[in-house]
């Protein structure tokens, strides 16, 4: 019955905001479109398509934000106007009362809270859909934020994504568009998101690792985490003093460097991406600071490692070679690159996506470095691999929306930025790490260890390679042979003791009798 409840409210909400018009165009059954427009006659809906459906979300609850949060990185499935007004939907919802996240964080901790604490603030200082956080002071003075899940999320979950799927399977189902839009997919996309951000400590253990990778870079600091005190629905970190990257005025008059801070960013993000292939994926204003102290005036404050991003070898080295492509302006290496590596069907012509291609990168070629949008160049590659069947990588997805993250807020700050130069360096770097001398050098002191093991097996691995085929022809017959005369004494031995046991018990009867 709470299933039906639910389904109840989701399709109210639905009618009401005109959600359904969004696909009914795509349905193949008349009846469906039918039966929607009778239970909706007399109903005006006067705001756009996409105002409305990020309003019914965030009516429907702090599930279908995030929902819609990880919908919008989907361009290569969205339209624009959607896809844009989803990318708005923020993390502030009402917080959950402060008692409920004492007793969370007393369970969590298995002691009472002023045992842990010796200030613990009873005002949340952030409220998003999934936790939120409160200031709070250790025992031994150091001063920390609490980030606390927010109670009976779970459950909630777990019943949402139930209905999202048995919503999915009907979509795929009855909308002419259904396969293409793939919905199980993404909603089982979102469902590793979800659970991901709902385990506290994999957030904790990638700020670790982020913390760990940019140690060398004195433009950006992450938190440290309170092992100690870090559990799958509670995480204690140290707590970061900055002003909100979106509040420009205020970081100018206390004196930052804009364009060098704009700059900054551009750094940071590829250097998690081309020279660690890890990379804080929600870089929106609400998650990055700016630091005013004077011992780290002018740095990055990064904030929430729910999601991050990940490159295998095997991504860089696809990214690498397209990279170097585009820059050469060989359009038909492109497109040879997307059908070697399986991303569109073995028949797709080349020739037809190498024109496609073209028509997309060439005209940005042609003007200066910092008019040029490289995040737009991404989403117009998107927006035409749908003709051809594309098969987006969820990875490389995520990589396109941080990127969009990144520009965006660079442009913000500094409308001259040029993306492109900013990143060059970095891209040659990696570029020759990946497949010039310096890629060659560092893959064979990868593989050192795997040769030191073999080195002394070489000379005997050589001499059985060297012999004649006849020669061990001729020892697998002899050794077949032995064991063959082997087994046969076995088999006579066998027989005889069958026989001298058969006489025994033979004997045993005949006596007897004769007796």
């Amino acid at each position: 019955m709470r299933h039906v409840g639910r389904l109840i409210v989701i399709c109210v909400t639905v009618i009401r905001y005109g959600l359904d018009e969004l696909a009914l165009s795509s349905f193949r059954q008349p009846w469906v479109r039918m039966l929607v427009r009778v239970m909706t006659i007399g109903r005006t809906l006067d705001a756009p398509r996409g105002e409305r459906l990020r309003m019914g979300l965030e009516r429907l609850g702090p599930i279908f934000v995030k929902f819609g949060q990880v919908l919008s990185t989907r361009r290569d499935l969205l339209p624009a106007d959607l896809a844009d007004e989803l990318a708005q939907l923020q993390d502030n919802v009402p917080p959950f009362p402060a008692e409920q996240a004492r007793r969370m964080v007393e369970s969590a901790f298995g002691k009472p809270i002023d045992v842990v604490f010796a200030r613990f603030d009873t005002e949340p200082v952030a409220s998003a859909s999934i936790a939120q956080v409160h200031f709070a002071q250790l025992k031994d003075g150091r001063e920390v934020a609490v980030k606390v899940l927010r109670p009976g999320m779970l459950d909630v979950i777990d019943d949402d994504l139930a209905l999202l799927r048995t919503l999915a399977v009907w979509v795929e189902r009855l909308s002419a568009d259904g396969k293409r839009l793939k919905p199980r997919e993404v909603v089982a996309e979102f469902d590793i998101y979800l659970h991901d951000e709902l385990d506290l400590v994999r957030e904790a253990a990638n700020a670790a690792q982020l913390r760990r990778n940019m140690q060398g870079i004195d433009v950006i600091m992450v938190p440290e985490m309170v092992w100690d005190y870090c559990t799958p629905t509670v995480i204690v970190m140290e707590r970061m003093y900055g002003v909100p990257i979106s509040q420009v005025q205020r970081l100018v008059e206390a004196g930052v460097d804009i364009p060098k801070l704009a700059r900054d960013g551009v750094t940071i993000f590829f250097t998690q991406v081309f020279r660690d292939g890890f990379f804080h994926a929600d870089m929106h204003p609400g998650n990055i600071q700016v630091s005013i102290a004077p011992e780290t005036f002018g740095r990055y404050v990064a904030l929430d490692f729910g999601i991050v991003g990940t490159l295998a070898e095997s991504d860089k080295e696809y990214l690498a070679q397209n990279f170097i492509a585009f820059f050469r302006r060989d359009y038909k290496r492109v497109a040879e690159l997307h059908v070697e590596s399986g991303w569109v069907p073995a028949a797709t012509r080349v020739d037809q996506l190498e024109g496609a291609i073209r028509a997309v990168c060439e005209p940005h070629f042609d003007r200066p470095l910092k008019d040029i949008s490289l995040g737009q160049v991404l989403l117009r590659l998107f927006q035409t691999s749908r003709r051809f069947n594309v098969e987006i990588q969820p990875q490389l997805v995520l990589l396109q929306k941080t990127l969009l993250n990144v520009e965006g807020l660079g442009r913000q700050l500094d409308p001259e930025l040029d993306l492109w130069n900013t990143a060059k360096p970095f891209l040659e770097r990696w570029m020759n790490e990946q497949v010039g001398w310096a890629g060659f050098v560092e893959r064979v002191k990868n593989e050192a260890p795997r040769y030191v093991q073999l080195l002394p097996e070489l000379p005997r691995l050589m001499h059985q390679a060297m012999q004649p085929r006849g020669h061990d022809s001729q020892r697998a017959l002899e050794a077949l042979l032995a064991e063959q005369r082997r087994t046969n004494r076995w088999l006579r031995a066998g027989v005889g003791l069958a026989l001298a046991v058969s006489l025994g018990l033979l004997t045993m009867q005949v006596l007897p009798r004769l007796h």
